[in-house]
């Protein structure tokens, strides 16, 4: 499969050719799906992973469902199309990602048993390294077919970096980011697919989660229309400070290319003025004051 022509490369600013010692490069892939041409989609995937080897990639991100497509009307469209990933189209990822000794980051409709849901895995070189399958469905797409996840998975050693996985609609609850900082995450990926109705989460969301949790935090959205939902692309990669690193366009396939610090995320405690002025989001909350529970049916309305 050619590199579409209009994929555009998009590197943050002052990007070395070469990755600096101690850092972790990550491409993240903003591109479209098929809906139902897995085979398809799955060869584009390891196009692109080809070219981000190119570019020095250690990790590779994709959107949301990016091997199925989302836009399914029942559950058994949506199943005809889900994917084992241990099965035999998963192979070509599975391959890829030895052949590169690339880190990949894909989202797929798993058949998990008996039950539907909408997953994301890390295929390394050695096989599948991370798996997590979404915890928040938005009704919405497949996700009205999907049954949630029933853990926020464990945070993984991956490509130099502690790595932690939502899916779209996840980071609209902080509490995620939060847990998986506070497990040690370095990064939190976030393959989605907002279409424009949700538009304005990419103004602010990634930069929110990556301040407020002092990690880098990187959403990687889909293009394109199915079946009536026009995606927006505008994938971003921010830093600890909630800066953003790099940012992709509304209107075309792109590479987004960051290097990230592991040492940035796991420095908590930020001295501003030596003695003065100092800050430290993670150590200077108040668990006394807003410890989470479970809310009651008899204490008010979900």
């Amino acid at each position: 499969m050619k590199r579409p022509r209009d994929r555009v490369v998009v590197r943050a600013a002052d990007l070395p050719d070469e990755r600096p010692q101690g850092r972790v490069r990550l491409a993240a892939v903003q591109m479209e799906p098929k809906l139902g041409q897995v085979k398809r989609n799955v060869a584009a995937c390891v196009d692109a992973a080809e070219e981000a080897k190119t570019l020095g990639a250690d990790l590779v991100a994709f959107p949301e469902c990016m091997l199925t497509g989302y836009a399914y009307r029942s559950r058994e469209e949506a199943w005809e199309a889900a994917l084992d990933p241990e099965g035999e189209l998963f192979a070509p990822l599975r391959r890829a990602a030895r052949d590169l000794d690339l880190f990949l980051t894909v989202g797929y409709l798993e058949r998990a048993g008996d039950e539907l849901a909408n997953a994301v895995s890390i295929v390394g070189p050695d096989g599948i390294v991370a798996h997590y399958r979404k915890t928040h469905l938005p009704h919405l797409g497949a996700d009205r077919f999907t049954v949630p996840g029933r853990s926020l998975g464990e945070v993984r050693d991956v490509a130099g970096l502690r790595v932690g996985l939502q899916i779209c609609w996840d980071a609209s609850f902080p509490e995620v980011t939060r847990l998986q900082a506070l497990e040690g995450a370095d990064l939190v990926i976030l393959p989605t697919n907002w279409p424009q109705e949700a538009d304005i989460k990419a103004d602010w969301l990634p930069n929110a989660r990556a301040y407020e949790n002092v990690i880098y935090f990187a959403a990687v959205n889909r293009l394109g229309t199915e079946r009536g939902y026009v995606f927006h692309g505008r994938s971003r990669v921010c830093g600890p400070a909630g800066e953003t690193l790099v940012e992709g366009p509304a209107d075309r396939e792109a590479i987004l290319v960051a290097d990230l610090d592991p040492a940035r995320a796991r420095t908590k405690k930020i001295q501003h003025r030596e003695g003065e002025y100092w800050v430290d989001r993670i150590g200077q909350r108040r668990e006394d004051l807003y410890l989470l529970r479970a809310l009651k049916p008899e204490e008010g309305p979900r």
